[in-house]
């Protein structure tokens, strides 16, 4: 019976092995887990404009109930003060989440 040859990494797999080899550590898992995290921040923005728009829809819908000036004027103020609230805590969360993906130390 014949010996089955083993087949060899060419390419790109034997250049990663080698740098494995010498020390450069687990690149793949490395490249892994930033890849979660990309998707994870990803997940994070979907679910933030998602709830945005949901936001967005139930103002209009109370402007468009509504019948005086001032309260839609108090309406819109509430609407921008709650955006901004939003925006700014998001913006906090997604810095954090970046930074934690690029493992940069941060308080």
């Amino acid at each position: 019976m014949a010996k089955k040859e083993i087949a060899t990494p060419t390419g790109a797999l034997e250049a990663l092995m080698k740098m494995q080899s010498q020390g450069l550590g687990n690149v793949v898992g490395a490249q892994i887990a930033w890849l979660e995290s990309l998707g994870d921040i990803g997940a994070e923005v979907a679910e933030f404009v998602t709830d945005r728009i949901k936001e967005d829809v139930k103002f209009q819908h109370q402007i468009l109930e509504c019948d005086d000036m001032d309260e839609a004027r108090s309406l819109q103020s509430a609407f921008i003060q709650t955006a901004v609230t939003q925006y700014q805590a998001e913006t906090g969360k997604l810095t954090d989440m970046s930074l934690k993906a690029l493992k940069v130390p941060h308080d």
